[in-house]
């Protein structure tokens, strides 16, 4: 896969413009006027649904309330393109500690976090921005991210290693957000009326990719002008996010609003990505989102990234095809699809759309 081995500019913290005090929103971050949160209609009245996955991922149970939680489920998927779930089998306490651990490393001091600056050829490591577009709007926020799935391209090492407990979270947490998500791709396949293992063979069985996205949207001076994170569609199959336990910041696309996730406590964010929406061929959505910011408290949150293997064809299943519901989308492999975001960074929908089929 070709990648841009450098930035086209310095790399500047978002952190350390936010802890210098400075007064007034740097031009670089300040969004158009139509991108800006002040411009959108924000709904109040509406919330993403919330499931209990109890009665699909214990043995046994009542079979109409497995059911109802398919059915659930899958009107999530179609009508929202995002759940929230709870009683997921990740313990609240792992969940809790994990986010503490990366709380602490973005509070450690900048050069300790520059030591794992990253580069766009991976993105793998400490960085503040997305896409190589000299002189392009910035959003307000740092990340870590890293690879853990395929093994081959999990290195410890580039993990940090303070404070000192992180590596041994982030491997254990890990393990079990990759266990949720292989229960969850059972559970669309069925909801589909595809084989249970269908997505996850189609993702590339053992040879799925999984990554981690850590990302610190730190206080920010003019909120209204900015972004912590630009309004898109995840490219990937599937995102489990971990959200801030205290402060709201996810806005999801709903209609001609945007609606702010109230997250449930000790529940995960699911959302699906555009590759299961191609898969699919459109009956899940992959839907628009973006990451508020505000003037008075940070946020920390995790997003693991559950991916086909790079250089499988992605393309709807044959199943889903019909007479009356064509293929809507032309094959791509996803290492072809995420040199585009990693190239242009978050854009809208317009790589998904890219891909409709004329008919």
């Amino acid at each position: 896969m070709n990648c841009v081995q450098s930035w086209p500019e310095p790399i500047v913290s978002v952190q350390s413009l936010s802890d210098s005090g400075i007064p007034l929103l740097p031009d670089r971050y300040i969004k158009s006027p139509s991108d800006r949160p002040s411009a959108t209609s924000i709904s109040t009245h509406a919330d993403i649904p919330a499931i209990d996955l109890s009665p699909l991922l214990c043995g046994g149970g009542d079979a109409a309330r497995r059911r109802e939680t398919l059915e659930r489920i899958s009107g999530a998927c179609s009508e929202w393109g995002f759940f929230q779930v709870v009683n997921h089998g990740v313990r609240p306490e792992l969940m809790r500690s994990v986010r503490k651990v990366w709380r602490e490393f973005f509070y450690l001091p900048l050069e300790a976090k520059q030591s794992y600056a990253n580069s766009p050829a991976t993105y793998e490591g400490y960085g503040s921005r997305l896409g190589v577009e000299k002189g392009a709007k910035l959003d307000w926020g740092d990340y870590f991210f890293l690879n853990y799935l395929p093994e081959t391209a999990r290195d410890e090492n580039n993990w940090p290693a303070t404070p000192q407990s992180c590596r041994e979270l982030v491997k254990e947490y890990s393990e079990e957000v990759v266990k949720l998500c292989g229960n969850l791709m059972k559970i669309l396949s069925v909801n589909l009326g595809l084989e249970e293992d269908y997505l996850q063979k189609a993702f590339g069985g053992d040879e799925v990719g999984a990554c981690l996205r850590v990302n610190y949207y730190p206080k920010c001076p003019q909120p209204d002008l900015t972004l912590g994170l630009s309004s898109h569609s995840d490219p990937g199959g599937m995102t489990i996010l971990l959200p801030d336990d205290h402060v709201s910041g996810l806005q999801v696309r709903k209609g001609e609003h945007w609606v702010t996730v109230k997250p449930v406590q000790d529940a995960f964010i699911v959302n699906i990505g555009d590759q299961i929406q191609v898969i699919s061929n459109a009956i899940y959505k992959s839907v628009m989102h973006r990451v508020i910011v505000n003037s008075v408290k940070e946020r920390v949150s995790l997003a693991y990234f559950y991916n086909p293997k790079g250089d499988l064809l992605i393309e709807p299943a044959k199943k889903l095809v019909t007479k009356d519901r064509p293929a809507l989308y032309s094959p791509m492999t996803f290492d072809e699809y995420r040199l585009f975001i990693r190239k242009g960074g978050l854009c809208s929908k317009s790589q998904v759309e890219s891909l409709i089929c004329s008919q």
